[in-house]
């Protein structure tokens, strides 16, 4: 016997819409009723409203956030609360590592809610990045955790979450490429470099922003040509820094935001991705292109593994020197290769469907129960 559930599904940022699009699909199709909310992380409409409309993720209700850093996360918190309780739902589902996530955590649990965790046990090892922190604390309140891999739910297991908690179901980034139609690109008509960052370490200290400037001139010189969608927040740290003239080069081509669309166009196309960000990391798998990643480590380690990602930071001139390196190695015959025949490890484009089934299914019922536990009888937890 199947159930149907109220899901609460909070969303902020881009890569939440472009993740969460199939899965509220889904879990509609399955018979599920699902409510949404846009918490108001992303502002910018290339961000958040038109790539929205274009995946048919369309928010039951919009938050708006103040500018001031500190007061953005108290009303972030507090809009949890509030949305928690105008909804009621059966289970709260969010996604990922951003603010939302334990925002909603926490709102669903004070109210007594189930919380489930998509894209569950994907770790870093990185004590600085809030990230980790905001996956750690969804782990910590989730009942039911989704991971996307193997490796991400043997993370879950070391840190003691419940076999029965955890479902493997992919990422649905693979979803949404695969509903896109989006094709991997024979590699001879493959060309240049795809260059993303926005990750507040590598474009918030004006040192390494410029070591990030000199690195895209480098691609441009030595690679081929680069494609540069700049991030607002990179564009801002580029004025400030007077750096931005520092990118007119005749083989790169900088733009503002791009709709998604436009970037997986640009992704399929190119020969190698250098990027800080996760998404591109799982979208460059199912397309068969190479990755470098600006950062000392990646949540994302099966890419890295597989022989198709090398992690390179821009800590200091050597790390950036690296980057090059690896650069020229995936951009070789071998690198190139390798990337088309590994087969993709984010998962197969059914992660929406199977979250929907985990929903669904009457044994969940279990896991989602708040009971208090009950040790009078003078038994002990272990």
């Amino acid at each position: 016997m199947s159930r149907t559930r109220h899901v609460l599904v909070p969303f902020g940022t881009r890569p939440e819409v472009v993740k969460l699009a199939p899965v509220v699909a889904a879990l509609r199709g399955a018979g599920h009723r699902v409510s949404v909310v846009d918490t108001g992380q992303h502002t910018d409409p290339a961000l958040s409203s038109r790539l929205q409309a274009t995946l048919g993720l369309a928010p039951d209700h919009r938050f708006a956030l103040p500018a001031d850093p500190a007061e953005r996360s108290g009303a972030l918190h507090s809009d949890a609360y509030r949305a928690v309780a105008r909804f009621a739902p059966d289970v709260v589902l969010a996604l990922g590592d951003t603010n939302t996530v334990p925002a909603y955590a926490l709102a669903a649990r004070a109210a007594g809610r189930p919380f489930a965790h998509l894209e569950a046990g994907l770790r870093s090892l990185n004590p600085r990045s809030v990230e980790e922190v905001n996956r750690r604390v969804a782990a910590a309140a989730a009942q039911v955790h989704l991971a996307p891999t193997r490796r991400a739910a043997a993370f879950l297991a070391a840190e003691g979450v419940a076999a029965e908690r955890v479902f493997v179901v992919g990422n649905p980034a693979i979803d949404t490429l695969i509903a896109r139609g989006v094709r991997r690109v024979p590699l001879a008509q493959r060309a240049g470099v795809l260059v993303t960052a926005h990750r507040p370490t590598n474009v918030d200290d004006p040192v390494r922003l410029a070591r990030l400037v000199r690195v895209v001139r480098a691609l441009a010189d030595e690679v081929g040509p680069v494609t540069f969608p700049v991030h607002p927040r990179t564009a801002a740290r580029l004025a400030a820094a007077g750096l931005t003239g520092s990118l007119d080069h005749p083989g790169i081509t900088r733009t503002g935001p791009v709709d998604h669309d436009e970037l997986l166009t640009a992704l399929a196309s190119a020969r190698l991705a250098v990027t800080d960000s996760g998404g591109i990391q799982e979208e460059a798998a199912y397309l068969g292109v190479p990755v470098v990643v600006l950062r000392g480590s990646t949540p994302r380690w099966e890419g890295v593994e597989a022989g198709t990602t090398t992690l390179a930071g821009l800590a200091d001139d050597r790390a950036a020197a690296a980057v090059l390196s690896a650069a020229a190695a995936h951009t070789g015959a071998e690198g190139q290769q390798r990337a088309v025949t590994v087969p993709c490890p984010y998962g197969d484009g059914t992660t929406g469907a199977q979250v929907a089934a985990v929903l669904a299914d009457e044994r969940t019922d279990a896991l989602l129960a708040l009971d208090e536990p009950d040790f009078t009888d003078g038994r002990l937890p272990w």
